[in-house]
């Protein structure tokens, strides 16, 4: 478990990879965001996109999962923000996605001293190194000591 303490400044971490199913695209999307490029395979195929991609609620909810099951386990108390979000790349079905997080900054709460503000730059690639996602995500995290 890593507190605001144990984060060093220059903290970098692979958070997780993710194998993005056909299958999957279309069960999240029936549901979260039912527009048929997520969930017509003909219709996808014949898009600009040449296949199934995955809807930005579908990113946003795998990389939620990856990072509350993130080996370092970051403490958050709370997350105060995303800024900054950004979606370059579609993500295509069939892709391994890669979720790195760096640290670029930190400092003691003035409201609460037991815990420490954390801003992080995440990144999620394919395997084609192509970003798909890029976010500034703000952390409240308790503190050691």
């Amino acid at each position: 478990m890593l507190y605001y303490d144990d984060i060093p400044d220059d903290y970098h971490s692979v958070v997780g990879i993710w194998r993005l199913h056909a299958d999957d695209i279309v069960a999240f999307a029936q549901t979260w965001d039912p527009r048929p490029v997520h969930t017509d395979t003909a219709v996808a195929e014949r898009s600009p996109f040449g296949t199934l991609i995955a809807s930005s609620a579908h990113l946003f909810a795998i990389v939620t999962l990856l990072f509350a099951r993130h080996d370092d386990d970051i403490q958050v108390l709370a997350m105060l923000g995303k800024d900054k979000l950004r979606l370059p790349n579609p993500a295509r079905a069939g892709t391994t996605l890669t979720y790195e997080t760096r640290c670029t900054g930190k400092r003691v709460s003035t409201s609460r001293p037991d815990a420490g503000i954390v801003a992080l730059a995440d990144t999620v690639t394919d395997n084609e190194s192509n970003v798909v996602l890029t976010q500034e995500v703000t952390l409240m995290v308790p503190r050691r000591t």
